[in-house]
């Protein structure tokens, strides 16, 4: 008996999604949980696994096809069914694997490993595939990535496969067109809308992280050895001041619903994690409840998780307020756009050793900026500017934080 494949049941937030890889072909056996295909929307990949065994029979919507909520991919025919119509169902698959080169290598690449093909300027079709049924994993790409870097620059040249993703050498003047990942575009969809709905304005200040840094250096080693290998970074101690800060300028962590002001007695902290789709916000749900330890663990997972495309749409749904950390990559000043409808966004940046007076005379500190970018219609200049001072002193003096004042 015929069992279908249907998309997942998208969230309200998710209007539709579209198909990124197969990673079975007509005629391939498949096991009950086996991951068949990827579903990318806006903000996740979403993995639709079999329900039973059988083998893949039909493939509805094929890779870039656009689909709803609960729409037919494909078809999964019985084991026993699929073996008695081989003679007649099975000879066009068998022609295909005849024939690979007529056949659409991209069907078995990962969406990761296309983008870091891509972006090596490597032909994703002349990778070889050690994954199962010859898929090209991520670890595939970044070694030929690598090979490629390794090689001289003239044997890199000579060797340039024939397809659409030539090697660019220097001198070369090819140019090469790549669709826009879903989460991409939405990115810059919710980007233009901030820009163009709200009032934005940014104010900076600088925090000195000496005694934060003195105080992580003191106890990292208790911290991951007390709480079963979660490490103490910088990031729960801004989460924390974040949640302090908001609770005491209510302002700061409200959003505008029409002509509504809607203020929120929870702290749901968005932190902005790298991954290889893109830029995620996955959100701390009721931080001002969390432990600097929770944090931590909270956050690991979420990069992790990242890393790996398993982030849920509820993990990625919500937050009143976003902290997003330009440091990591060296960002020295940047002015942070606001996610819609929250109205603040704070970002960290890079930490350097800076001449600085203190008490009349010029020492050498850890120093950081900081940047508050907030909605002009919810927020006052006073407010923005005393926030960010509030996570300043909290930040200079982190006992602040332990006794709440």
């Amino acid at each position: 008996m015929a069992i279908e494949i249907k998309a997942p049941t998208f969230p309200e937030s998710v209007a539709d999604g579209t198909v990124a890889t197969w990673h079975k072909k007509p005629g391939d056996a498949v096991k009950r949980d086996e991951l068949i295909v990827d579903i990318e929307t806006d903000k996740v990949v979403l993995e639709v696994l079999a329900e039973a065994d059988g083998v893949l029979a039909e493939i509805v919507k094929n890779e870039g096809d656009t689909v709803l909520s609960g729409e037919l991919l494909g078809m999964l025919g019985a084991a026993g069914a699929a073996v008695a119509a081989a003679p007649a169902a099975a000879a066009p698959v068998a022609a295909s694997a005849a024939a690979p080169a007529a056949s659409d290598d991209d069907a078995i690449l990962s969406p990761a490993a296309r983008k870091i093909a891509e972006e090596g300027g490597i032909d994703p079709n002349s990778i070889s595939g050690t994954g199962k049924g010859g898929r090209v994993t991520k670890e595939d790409a970044v070694a030929a990535v690598a090979a490629k870097k390794s090689a001289p620059a003239a044997a890199a040249k000579s060797a340039a496969p024939a397809g659409d993703a030539p090697v660019f050498a220097v001198g070369d003047r090819v140019e090469k067109r790549v669709p826009m990942t879903r989460l991409r575009a939405k990115v810059a969809e919710r980007l233009v809308e901030a820009q163009s709905t709200m009032a934005m304005l940014t104010t900076f200040n600088e925090v000195d992280m000496h005694e934060v840094m003195a105080l992580r250096s003191k106890y990292k080693d208790l911290f991951e050895k007390t709480h079963n290998g979660v490490r103490l970074g910088f990031m729960s101690f801004f989460v924390k001041a974040a949640v302090e800060a908001l609770k005491r300028f209510p302002a700061v962590n409200a959003s505008i619903d029409g002509n509504d002001i809607v203020y929120h007695g929870y702290q749901d902290i968005g932190v902005a994690v790298s991954s290889d789709r893109g830029l995620v916000v996955p959100v701390l749900r009721n931080a001002e409840l969390m432990s600097l330890a929770e944090v931590e663990n909270g956050i690991a997972t979420f990069g992790k998780k990242a890393r790996d495309g398993k982030l849920s749409i509820e993990e990625m749904t919500g937050g009143t307020f976003t902290i997003t950390n330009g440091g990591t990559f060296g960002s020295m000043m940047s002015t942070p756009i606001v996610n819609p409808p929250q109205a603040a966004i704070l970002g960290m940046h890079n930490i350097i050793q800076r001449p600085v007076a203190i008490n009349g005379q010029v020492v050498i500190r850890p120093m950081m900026y900081l940047a508050l970018s907030y909605d002009h219609r919810l927020i006052d200049g006073k407010e923005a500017v005393s926030f960010l001072v509030t996570i300043k002193n909290l930040l200079e003096d982190p006992a602040r934080l332990l006794l709440d004042i």
